[in-house]
């Protein structure tokens, strides 16, 4: 197994509860929603943040956590959150280079592991839809108590729905202000129409009054808008991310 230090933001309070709300509304999801994929309708909507901070969100509160990297096109992870030299990724692991305990990386996060994507294949697709991956999941779903999978982001590639068939649910980020509610729900239709079990979406750097109140500004938000306009098409939905940057 790898070693790494991590480089880690420090949230601020908001943004550390709705991490924790979104843990605790997949944890209520049911006990058999063990592997989560997380992916975006465009690039740059925080579906790499919204996972490796929810990842260490569950790692936090004593679960055993592994973040899967599964982004193979055009991955963001290493060169965010990565300090020092990782040897292996996903990639070597799906063309049979090496072996499980080679990809993963313990991290100076408690509980939490990680696996990066690797080197870019020439093709992706192929690779997250054969036996290897099939393989190297049900390895995961075997030593850990919750699995995070980044995706590309869905409008782009079929890559998503090809790694939910090895999940329980997946969760699609939006940004706010980002793209219509006709491009996201058709986004959320493919996934369906593969077969994907939607658990929600995360309505993402959504602007947050810093003079209101935090409880009733984000239920009000979440409770009227986001329901309104999302909830009654998409089901369930989860808490935000409140950064300005972009990130894919």
């Amino acid at each position: 197994m790898q070693e790494l230090s991590l480089k880690q933001k420090k949230l601020d309070f908001r943004t550390q509860e709705a991490f924790k709300t979104l843990r605790t509304n997949i944890e209520f999801s049911g006990s058999d929603v063990k592997t989560v994929f997380f992916t975006s309708t465009t690039p740059d909507e925080g579906k790499s943040t919204v996972s490796f901070e929810l990842a260490v969100s569950f790692a936090q509160a004593g679960k055993k956590t592994l973040l899967v990297d599964a982004d193979l096109r055009k991955s963001v992870m290493k060169s965010r959150y990565k300090k020092g030299r990782v040897q292996f990724g996903l990639s070597h692991f799906l063309i049979g280079r090496v072996q499980f305990e080679d990809v993963v990386c313990s991290t100076d996060v408690p509980n939490f592991h990680l696996v990066f994507a690797g080197p870019v294949p020439p093709n992706p697709s192929e690779l997250l839809g054969s036996e290897r991956f099939v393989r190297f999941m049900d390895q995961a779903k075997e030593l850990y108590d919750i699995i995070i999978v980044d995706t590309p982001p869905v409008g782009s590639v079929i890559d998503a729905a090809i790694v939910s068939k090895q999940c329980d649910g997946g969760i699609l980020v939006v940004k706010s202000g980002n793209i219509s509610y006709r491009f996201a729900r058709k986004s959320l239709e493919q996934l369906e129409v593969a077969g994907c079990k939607i658990l929600g979406c995360v309505l993402n750097e959504v602007a947050l009054n810093s003079k209101g109140y935090y409880g009733k500004y984000y239920g009000r938000y979440y409770g009227r808008y986001y329901g309104k306009y999302y909830g009654k098409y998409y089901g369930s939905y989860y808490g935000n991310y409140g950064n300005n940057e972009e990130e894919e």
